[in-house]
């Protein structure tokens, strides 16, 4: 269970939040405008925010700048995609833009407070293990030769595991958004880390988006 501010003016859409992430079993705090989010961040402390960029008074940008090292993922219109490149350079951890399909939201949730908790150190699935701390892989108890764009690149799967992240995504979270390679490099890396692991099933690609790292639960 997390606690979870929701900062989204349109009132539908931050019920409609709160009830999904309620129902997985999140506690959840809504405010509806900017001078309202910064308030509550300094009476309450928070595991994540939901933060609409386009709030009344101050805005998204804004109110994350207030908020200091909480976790975030902004909500964003149709097409802002200056709106979501400023977040992410200012460190925000994910992006969702309107209109989004609730279980892809509850997805991106649980991905990001997997990556932002405290606890586990290492990840182990199908005989792979992956250590956050030392940075090493090991297959079937093996220390696994990886490159560090390997190593991040399994890291980032891991992390958000069952989700289809696409190339441009994985481009931006792997290699940083000043690159000017294109996302062959990635399909190159992905096959690299599939022979490397024997993660050929594991590893499925998603038709014109990119990959998904699929584990049962």
């Amino acid at each position: 269970m997390a606690e979870i501010l929701i900062v989204e003016d349109e009132t539908a859409i931050n019920e409609l939040l709160r009830r999904n992430l309620e129902l997985v079993g999140h506690r959840c705090r809504s405010v509806y405008d900017g001078e309202a989010a910064v308030e509550v961040l300094e009476e309450q402390a928070f595991d994540l925010m939901l933060l609409d960029i386009m709030l009344p008074g101050l805005d998204g940008f804004e109110v994350y700048r207030e908020a200091g090292e909480i976790p975030t993922i902004f909500l964003t219109a149709k097409g802002g995609l200056t709106d979501r490149v400023k977040g992410l350079r200012m460190g925000a951890d994910d992006y969702m833009v309107k209109p989004f399909e609730m279980l892809e939201l509850l997805a991106r949730v649980e991905a990001v407070l997997r990556r932002t908790h405290k606890g586990g150190k290492d990840f182990t699935f199908y005989g792979v293990r992956i250590d956050f701390e030392s940075r090493v892989i090991e297959k079937d108890g093996q220390a696994v030769d990886c490159t560090p764009r390997e190593y991040e690149l399994l890291e980032t799967l891991v992390k958000n595991r069952n989700i289809a992240l696409s190339r441009e995504r994985l481009l931006e979270l792997v290699w940083g958004y000043d690159y000017e390679g294109d996302t062959r490099t990635v399909d190159v890396h992905i096959q690299k880390l599939r022979k490397k692991l024997g993660l050929e099933e594991c590893i499925k690609t998603v038709y014109k988006l990119g990959y998904r790292l699929e584990i049962m639960k």
